[in-house]
């Protein structure tokens, strides 16, 4: 099975996201559009846009760089309840045909201001059954004609999308991507979704949720091609092993010193509560799977990061190669110069 290798592009109303130095038109077409083109130069498949209220439009963000590139791939975050499934599955669908394929989906159920766009979220089984439930539906509505399902938080009836997603080979339509770490979510993982994403866990971790999930999707009965597994995580990459680890011993210290507050949304996450656990059974662990940040306000990926040299760190990304990952979604700040480093440095040692 192929590797496939993504950045993440900082979708943010306001600079400054994990300390990267870009102030000055931040989220301009011309800067993200930069972030696209430099992706394409050194190496990377495309890159993760994130979602959230109070942040620009990720689907509108995604068309212009697919746009204004010819290889990116969009990693287009969206949330059931902002979007309605046919809705998304025609705009999906209609990107996927004007960039010949490029468009990739992840699927995301955690908190968000669900108010502020007018929805309602319920509690973690709701929000996971009706997400179960827009998977469904989107890969009907990307794969079949005449469509009609009755579910009980969305419906469709007599539905045909046009124009239809690219199928080249084995592929039928975008990926789709998914994270969690309840049991709600596994479940949903394990019969719905194309690729499952961690975040930066040890590899004994990563190894038991790979395995629950594929016995998962047996006793349930997955009617889809085997589950594929991804990992997102932060990459500190340096010249040397002592520089890397001294600069990030560095930047946590500025973390600790500078009241960083973390959003309460992430700590009610289960798979944000595993990572901030992490600290309490070592500050290293593994190789190199730096835990710290966690303790200062680190969230997301942002909690744990692989430290090293470009040596150290593709060996690290191996070992969870060799646990059945196959996406990687890297990234460290400053964006831009990391793109250009850490392709030119990391990504061959890691396509080779």
């Amino acid at each position: 099975m192929s590797l496939q290798f993504l950045w993440y592009i900082p979708n943010q109303a306001q600079p400054g996201h994990r300390g990267d130095d870009v102030v000055a038109d931040h989220n301009s077409l011309e800067t993200l559009t930069g972030h696209a083109r430099a992706l394409e130069e050194h190496g990377w498949d495309g890159a993760l846009i994130g979602t959230g209220w109070e942040r620009p439009d990720t689907f509108t963000v995604a068309t212009a760089l697919a746009a204004r590139t010819t290889t990116f791939q969009p990693l287009i975050a969206v949330r059931p309840g902002y979007w309605r499934p046919a809705n998304f599955a025609s705009a999906a669908a209609t990107l996927d045909h004007l960039t010949g394929g490029r468009v990739l989906v992840n699927i995301v159920s955690g908190k968000d201001d669900l108010a502020a766009y007018g929805d309602s979220e319920g509690d973690q089984a709701h929000r996971y059954a009706r997400t179960k439930e827009f998977m469904r539906i989107v890969r009907k509505l990307w794969t079949e004609e005449d469509v009609t399902y009755h579910g009980e938080h969305f419906g469709v009836t007599g539905s045909t999308v046009a124009p239809r997603p690219v199928v080249r080979g084995g592929r039928r339509h975008p990926r789709l991507y998914f994270g969690g770490a309840s049991e709600a979510a596994e479940r949903v993982a394990a019969t719905e979704a194309d690729v499952q994403l961690f975040w930066g866990e040890p590899l004994d971790d990563v190894a038991e949720r790979i395995g629950r999930l594929r016995r998962l999707g047996a006793e349930l009965g997955r009617e889809h091609p085997p589950l594929e597994f991804g990992l997102r995580v932060t990459t500190l990459v340096r010249d040397t092993t002592e520089q890397a680890w001294a600069d990030a011993e560095a930047r946590v210290q500025k973390m600790a010193g500078g009241g960083i507050s973390r959003d309460p949304n992430w700590r009610a996450a289960v798979g944000q509560r595993r990572l901030l656990d992490l600290a309490a059974r070592g500050e290293v662990l593994d190789r190199n799977l730096y835990t710290a940040p966690g303790r200062f306000g680190g969230g997301g990926a942002g909690t744990t990061w692989l430290v090293g040299s470009a040596e150290d760190v593709a060996k690290s990304l191996r070992d969870y190669q060799a646990l059945g990952i196959t996406h990687f979604v890297l990234s460290d700040t400053p964006y831009l110069p990391e793109i250009r480093r850490q392709g030119d440095r990391l990504l061959p040692l890691l396509r080779g």
